[in-house]
């Protein structure tokens, strides 16, 4: 093996406390981090897997103010829901806490106390977004508007969810309040900043770094991409009621910015695993060993958090390490649009184990089958139904049965010996080719556990299967039994040491399979060193009766949930003022509107921007001139489809640097959250400069 760390802390990133998890959620970051910690338990590492609830973000107070609850009220049902579903499903937390908990309020509020005696922090009086009509001001999520890269308009003041940018309030175009729907007011208030910028350019941040080129292109793009621009200081405290108390004379009605409070929660629930699982072992023997390997399982949202920011905290706490690496997944979507909890658009974890009993790892299998481990995958039922019925039940479940009912009809449910030798000829090669195919197999698959590519992983485990498979239908042993009984012994014992390799490997992606599995074979004490021998399962081993490790999923399970996404697309449908439209913003006067210069515009050229998955570089023609304009509809249109095209163009726009190049203007689009958008220019031709009134 190529690790050479003695420890391994990995991390999932702390879900809101704020709803049920769905297949997003797990695809992302929950199942691969638990595929990888399986994997490094099975050869022998020494492993501690750490996640737990986000209680103090802003959606959670929204929640609750939706509701009529408290924040705790939400969160104390959302933790419970999220963590019962974790454990049913077989996520292996070492350990999953809440940010709510005292423990955490007293790390966090430490962790913060030693980087402000430090003099790390930049006290700042500065103006922030206020809601007079609900008097107090905004947390970053509590406003939202138009993200200025990729025209989103529903982005909120911390980060845009459509195009993973992060961003600061004052960035939004036309912003507004979550809690009224005003236009907010700038007001001063103090806060305390960390200067990332300045952390930027020390020797430590820079010898980190070198970590980004060994890491997944996603997350090196991205973070390179903020470090290209230069970053700029944080504000680590928010003038909120819901939160961790800022612990400093002159910060009363302030709590910790949330992504400041949350990343500290992986720390705190280290520290509670051990209180209270009475180990004498510490968290500093952890968060501050070089021995330690720190993994940071995450979404693409989550990429700056913990590569950048949670890093820099980290160093300039001082004594801890810092993450080796931080394996993002990317967007898993549903059926051809994208996940939306406020839709309802999703799967989710605790129906689908209601709907589907004991059939857990199904859902593991397809969602590692289709991770978006370097770009975006989709979800469907249909597709759930064929990789469960021509793999798992077809492939693997077929083999095992064969294996199994085999040994039953010929040898009374115990393993053969092995007695005899193939003869040389088509015998030997099939086992020779079989077993070949096997050992390279299981190398390959260790080959990518280790570099965390779990979705090539689990599709080498499968071949496993498969080469059992092709030896039976080679060998055919049904057919051997009356003339050469010695023969089909041999076959069934090298078909079981098959059977008993998948039980082993099984064990990071089928956990529950790999456990029935190994008890069919009468092997309880399975392990992973034992991949690479010959002999498993001794002869004369009394073997579990027959049974099936996967039943097909019937049309009928498909078309239930089918017909209840029908019926929630209609129901969103029905509703577009509600799920869809945006409120009308503020009046204005018409010497407002007669500010903005509408021209129609002639798109002459137009390509993708290197780096930039959601921009494109527009030339449009105004007539008087040529301006280059970058626009965030990458996603809704090919370059090409746009050449020639007539659009409106707000032509006094302040010209904006955006990845380097100058916009000089800006598209009017119309859209939606249903993956739509519109052009929105003349309907006939018009010479290209016309003033539109």
């Amino acid at each position: 093996m190529a690790q050479e760390k003695k420890k391994y802390l990995v991390t999932a990133a702390l879900p809101y406390a704020n709803g049920p998890v769905h297949i997003g959620h797990l695809a992302g970051c929950y199942l691969p981090a638990d595929v990888y910690v399986r994997y490094l338990k099975a050869i022998g590492k020494e492993v501690i897997f750490i996640c737990g609830s986000d209680e103090h973000g802003v959606p959670i107070t929204i929640k609750a103010k939706k509701e009529g609850i408290t924040p705790q009220q939400v969160v104390d049902k959302y933790n419970g829901i999220m963590k019962n579903a974790f454990e049913q499903f077989g996520i292996d937390f070492s350990y999953y806490g809440r940010t709510s908990s005292a423990v955490h309020h007293e790390t966090a509020q430490a962790f913060f106390k030693n980087l402000y005696d430090k003099g790390v922090f930049e006290e700042e009086v500065t103006k922030q977004y206020f809601d007079v009509e609900a008097n107090q001001f905004l947390a970053d999520r509590y406003i939202t508007g138009t993200c200025p890269r990729c025209g989103n308009t529903g982005a909120y003041g911390d980060q845009c969810e459509k195009c993973g940018t992060a961003l600061s309030p004052t960035d939004l175009i036309n912003p507004k309040s979550a809690l009224s729907g005003a236009v907010p007011v700038l007001k001063e208030t103090k806060n305390w900043f960390l200067p990332m910028g300045k952390i930027q350019a020390s020797e430590e941040f820079s010898s980190y770094i070198k970590r980004f080129d060994g890491w997944k292109s996603n997350i090196k793009g991205q973070c390179n991409s903020w470090l290209t621009e230069g970053l700029q200081s944080r504000a680590m405290t928010r003038d909120l009621d819901w939160g961790v108390p800022v612990p400093v004379e002159g910060a009363e009605g302030k709590v910790l910015y949330v992504w400041f409070d949350a990343p500290i929660g992986y720390i705190s629930a280290t520290k509670e695993y051990f209180q209270q699982n009475g180990n004498t072992d510490s968290m500093e023997n952890w968060w501050m060993n070089e021995e330690t390997s720190l993994v940071h399982f995450i979404g693409k949202d989550n990429i700056v958090f913990h590569a950048i920011i949670f890093p820099m905290m980290l160093m300039t706490h001082g004594n801890f390490i810092l993450p080796e690496n931080v394996p993002a997944n990317e967007f898993l979507n549903l059926e051809g649009d994208k996940i939306s909890t406020s839709r309802n658009w999703a799967v989710w974890l605790h129906e689908y184990l209601v709907d589907f009993p004991k059939r857990e790892d199904e859902l593991r299998y397809v969602l590692t089958s289709i991770a978006p481990e370097t770009k975006d995958s989709e979800f469907t039922w249909k597709d759930y139904q064929t990789r469960v019925n021509s793999e798992l039940v077809s492939i693997f479940g077929n083999f095992v049965n064969r294996v199994l009912v085999l040994c039953e009809k010929y040898f009374e449910g115990k393993a053969p010996f092995g007695a005899a030798n193939l003869p040389e000829g088509n015998l030997t090669e099939a086992r020779n080719l079989c077993f070949n195919q096997v050992a390279q197999s299981i190398n390959d698959m260790e080959a990518c556990l280790e570099q965390i590519k779990l979705r090539d992983g689990q599709s080498l485990f499968m071949n496993i299967a498969r080469a059992g498979n092709k030896y039976l239908a080679d060998t055919e042993p049904w057919k051997l039994y009356k003339t050469n009984p010695d023969l089909v012994q041999t076959i069934l014992f090298d078909a079981l040491q098959i059977c008993a390799k998948l039980a082993i490997a099984a064990q990071p992606f089928l956990p529950h399979t790999a456990l029935k599995l190994s008890q069919l074979l009468g092997a309880n004490n399975l392990d992973w060193q034992q991949l690479k021998k010959d002999i498993i399962i001794e002869g004369g081993t009394q073997l579990g009766k027959p049974e099936i490790l996967y039943k097909p999923v019937d049309d009928e399970d498909i078309q239930k949930q089918l017909l209840r996404l029908s019926e929630i697309k209609k129901e969103n449908t029905s509703q577009p003022a509600k799920s869809e439209l945006q409120e009308v913003k503020a009046n204005i006067t018409y010497e407002d509107f007669d500010k903005l210069d509408l021209r129609v515009g002639k798109v002459i050229e137009a390509e993708k921007v290197p780096k930039a998955d959601k921009l494109l570089k527009l030339i449009v023609d105004l007539g008087f001139e040529k301006r280059t304009i970058l626009s965030g509809i990458a996603e809704y249109y090919q370059p090409e489809e746009l050449v020639g095209k007539l659009v409106t163009v707000v032509a006094n726009l302040a010209p904006r640097k955006i990845r380097g190049i100058e916009s000089q203007g800006m598209l009017l689009m119309a859209g939606n959250d249903f993956g739509k958008l519109f052009s929105v220019g003349p309907e006939k031709d018009i010479e290209p400069g016309s003033i539109v009134k």
